[in-house]
């Protein structure tokens, strides 16, 4: 029993927040501006559990879904070759039940949100799982990732307002870069191999000049933050306070990253998990004062 939890934990990459949080962040952001915090609070973290539970529940299947797709390629790549179905812990048949149930969990979580946003929610199950097999055929399947990872935004605006707005498609339209951002980063991890098997990514398109993309994607994720903070009318101490994402992304993760060194790729990519957290806070600060 032992053995068989510590493989389903390897499998789902429970091991592994950054990989759902990353999945959350999103969510309780667009649950954070779209609530009305005069009300009671109580609404606000049953769905932020909700989003949380949802966000670990389907990145989990997702890992399990990207390994079977992968099951082959992992097996030529020194970080993934001992995932457990490259490396023949567990088969592909059972680690499918295993994701089949994991996505009926998730569904039982789903349906306690309104019916709009189980439809909206529904509707993008195919970019979830189909997003394992972009790196075949472009060197954008970081674009098709934040695609999927950032969802939750729109999701959770929807959960609350019922509806779907500018706001909450501007805000989204920005954490997409974000995440071509952090995950072109993290794919330097694997380019030597990448490029050897002829697997695509962004961090391979843009080998030559990475800060410089990184960089611009980061800016229009800051663009899409401004933005948001004067529709929604927020205080001056929101703008001041975006000076710390700022100097977060464009320093520490742009101008210090040093992409030939693996381990400074992956310190560089879960620094986002403090970035989610710091945009919260900004976005807190911006609704409540």
């Amino acid at each position: 029993m032992s053995q068989n939890l510590k493989i389903f934990i390897e499998l789902t990459r429970l091991n592994k927040p950054i990989g759902y949080m990353l999945l959350f962040w999103p969510c309780i952001w667009g649950l954070t501006i779209a609530y009305d915090f005069s009300l009671s609070l109580r609404n606000y973290f049953f769905y932020a559990f909700l989003f949380f539970s949802g966000s670990v529940l389907m990145r989990s299947a997702g890992c399990i879904v990207n390994d079977i797709a992968d099951r082959n390629i992992d097996k030529l790549v020194d970080r993934t070759k001992n995932r457990p179905i490259a490396s023949g812990k567990i088969s592909v048949l059972n680690a499918s039940i295993y994701a089949s149930i994991l996505c009926f969990i998730a569904f039982l979580v789903l349906i306690n949100f309104n019916i709009f946003t189980i439809y909206m929610a529904l509707f993008s199950m195919p970019l979830a799982f189909t997003y394992p097999l972009m790196k075949r055929f472009t060197y954008w399947p970081q674009l098709f990732l934040g695609i999927t990872f950032n969802y939750g935004l729109v999701l959770a605006w929807i959960s609350v307002q019922n509806e779907v707005s500018i706001t909450p498609i501007i805000f989204y339209f920005g954490a997409i870069f974000w995440t071509l951002g952090y995950d072109t980063i993290y794919g330097y991890q694997d380019i030597n191999d990448d490029e050897i098997i002829g697997v695509k990514s962004t961090s391979i398109k843009f080998k030559n000049n990475p800060k410089k993309f990184i960089c611009l994607c980061y800016l229009i994720f800051f663009s899409s933050l401004f933005f948001l903070g004067f529709v929604m009318k927020f205080n001056y101490i929101y703008f001041i306070l975006l000076i710390f994402p700022i100097l977060h992304l464009i320093y520490f993760q742009t101008y210090k990253l040093r992409t030939n060194i693996g381990g400074d790729c992956l310190k560089k990519f879960k620094s986002n998990n403090l970035l989610g957290l710091i945009i919260l806070f900004n976005l807190l600060i911006g609704k409540i004062f």
